[in-house]
């Protein structure tokens, strides 16, 4: 696959994974990792969602440019265009989607400049497939309109956040 393309999971990879599909909600998964971005899909399309997946920020915003999702889960660290970049893409183009960013480090130093582009969540690199599909269903089945930020793993980086100035 050339690294700027977008694939659609349509279906699992392995027969484990046969369940029926619900497409009731629009999933971008952005990252870099082939072997995260494609288990990702996996748990997800297992889970009941539709979802497409880019190699990288760029592609993905290619696919933000053509099609609507419902939710954007993307890892922060990739080449072309970053996590952090996309957001701001967003951001500036007044696309109002919630944004699970994964990253193994946390960028606050850009939320401390720009708090605007917190994600609706962050999952901490390394996570598990609990946090995730917990994640997921907490932001997309959120009743409020105000964006919020959930933690689904280990680690605090709230208390990084707020040593920055912010508070989540």
């Amino acid at each position: 696959m050339n690294e700027n393309e977008i694939f659609q999971a349509g279906e699992p990879a392995s027969a484990s994974l046969q369940c029926p599909v619900n497409f009731r909600h629009r999933i971008l998964v952005v990252e870099d990792d082939g072997d995260i971005r494609r288990l990702n899909a996996e748990v997800l399309i297992h889970s009941g969602y539709h979802v497409d997946a880019a190699a990288d920020g760029a592609a993905a915003w290619q696919a933000l440019g053509t099609e609507n999702y419902d939710l954007m889960i993307t890892d922060n660290n990739m080449p072309k265009l970053t996590g952090v970049d996309l957001l701001k893409k967003l951001h500036s183009a007044h696309i109002a989607m919630p944004v699970i960013m994964v990253t193994g480090i946390l960028p606050t130093w850009e939320f401390a400049l720009r708090p605007w582009l917190l994600p609706a969540a962050m999952l901490l690199k390394p996570y598990t497939v609990g946090e995730l599909l917990k994640t997921v269903r907490v932001i997309l089945h959120a009743n409020d309109s105000v964006p919020r930020t959930v933690l689904a793993s280990a680690g605090d980086w709230r208390s990084q956040l707020s040593v920055v100035g912010l508070q989540p």
